[in-house]
């Protein structure tokens, strides 16, 4: 690229952690940008500031330990050369083996590195239009009601979501299967699900737990604007003890092979990824508290010894159904110059959102440059976080976080105890970004 060459602008809708880092990584490839920020000309209810990449919740980015699939994501940004990173090591406060950071400090430090670039020309206006261009939509959970009415007519409104109705999700390897059995209800298809059978006793104590559980203070969402079909589990229970029964946690068309007989309910778990690693709580949205759901859902048969990989939520988020809309490079299927990140691609996390707006601005900024757009390695977690949201299936599309069972398994001889694989895995990703890394030089 020559310095007389007339470049167009790439315009960034939301300067939150993917959208600050997806302006930095074209910045700093000599890319111009427009960055759009609506704060604080017009305020979301969770937002305090106009700072870029302020932090809503939580002032913890999670564990930085490489045992931990956050530490593994956060170290493959490292090496990418992320600003949302480098400036949360910086503002960083005593957290045990977290990452936790001084939350205003850390705002502020994105905020002036972006707003001093002479690459970045920020705009404080609130967007109602997808624009026409190179475009990356970063407008996050609490997207305005225009830009959000503006991307359902782009995507189909059926394709866009106001609210997280979640299911918790645990690890295959924690699950009982001493307890447990595999059936699809009547025996219909091949035995998809794992089935954890109640009797009587068991139930009627698991819904004495669940219906006098703690919900959290961010649950809110109004019933009514619910499905009936995605209605929390404490809710569907407030209306009875049989009605958890009579819903997801009905046990028709199920026999237990230990006693030969239909179970007196059940919960259904099923398969989050092809790998058969995760499995989904079937049915059980919720907004209990997540100490409350180790504690409640742990109850189950067969989940005394639960990994939760995904906690269950209902809240307040916009986001797309990525499987239908997106590429893994983070493009819009039917428009080469238009890509989303962060959670309105259905991520969930401070550092996935971060991830996302990363490659999403690595690859405008290739495209620009007439290169071919990236698409991580499945074996790193970013590519895997990529991998899992545009192949998902798109009926049963719900937001994702980074966790172990989105990895595959690494090729050894034998049984691999948990610790030593995922040791392997952690090896693999980074040698695999690494790779990225010098590709890109």
């Amino acid at each position: 690229m020559t310095a007389t060459r007339k470049v167009q602008p790439i315009t960034i809708v939301g300067a939150g952690l993917a959208g600050a880092e997806a302006a930095w990584q074209i910045a700093q490839r000599e890319l111009p940008v427009v960055l759009y920020e609506m704060r604080p000309e017009k305020m979301t209810p969770a937002h305090e500031t106009g700072l870029f990449a302020e932090l809503v919740c939580s002032n913890s980015l999670k564990s930085n330990r490489l045992t931990s699939a956050h530490g593994i994501l956060k170290q493959e940004l490292r090496l990418l050369g992320s600003l949302i990173i480098r400036c949360a090591d910086e503002c960083a406060v005593p957290a045990g083996q977290a990452l936790a950071v001084d939350r205003t400090r850390f705002a502020e430090r994105v905020t002036e590195h972006l707003a001093s670039h002479p690459m970045i020309d920020v705009r404080r206006e609130e967007v109602t239009q997808i624009p026409d261009g190179p475009t990356i939509i970063a407008s996050g959970p609490l997207t305005s009601d225009p830009l959000a009415e503006a991307i359902a007519r782009l995507t189909g409104s059926d394709r866009l979501y106001f609210y997280d109705a979640l299911s918790p999700i645990v690890s295959a390897e924690s699950i009982n299967h001493d307890v447990v059995f595999r059936q699809s209800r009547y025996d219909k298809g091949d035995a998809d699900y794992i089935n954890c059978p109640f009797d009587r006793p068991t139930y009627e104590a698991f819904y004495e737990a669940l219906t006098s559980a703690e919900t959290t203070l961010h649950a809110d969402y109004d019933p009514d604007e619910l499905f009936e079909g995605c209605l929390p589990i404490e809710i569907i229970a407030a209306r009875g003890i049989d009605g958890p029964r009579y819903g997801p946690m009905k046990p028709r068309g199920l026999t237990d092979p230990r006693t030969g007989k239909m179970p007196w309910a059940v919960v259904q778990l099923r398969a989050e990824n092809r790998e058969e690693t995760m499995w989904n709580l079937v049915g059980f949205q919720t907004s209990l508290t997540y100490p409350e759901q180790r504690r409640v859902f742990r109850m189950i048969p067969g989940l005394e010894e639960a990994e939760f990989l995904r906690y269950g939520a209902v809240h307040r988020n916009t986001y797309i159904n990525a499987p239908t809309l997106l590429r893994p490079t983070w493009q819009f299927t039917s428009r080469d110059d238009l890509f989303f990140a962060g959670q309105i691609t259905g991520v969930e996390g401070y550092v996935e959102s971060t991830g996302s707006g990363l490659i999403a601005g690595i690859n405008a900024a290739r495209l620009i440059r007439g290169e071919e757009p990236l698409v991580m390695p499945r074996a790193s977690v970013i590519g895997a976080l990529a991998e899992h949201i545009t192949t998902a299936d798109p009926d049963a599309f719900q937001p994702m976080n980074s966790n172990f069972g989105l990895l595959p398994w690494p090729e050894t001889q034998g049984r691999t105890k948990k610790g030593e694989r995922r040791k392997l895995q952690a090896e693999t990703a980074l040698r695999e970004i690494e790779r990225i890394v010098e590709q890109l030089r």
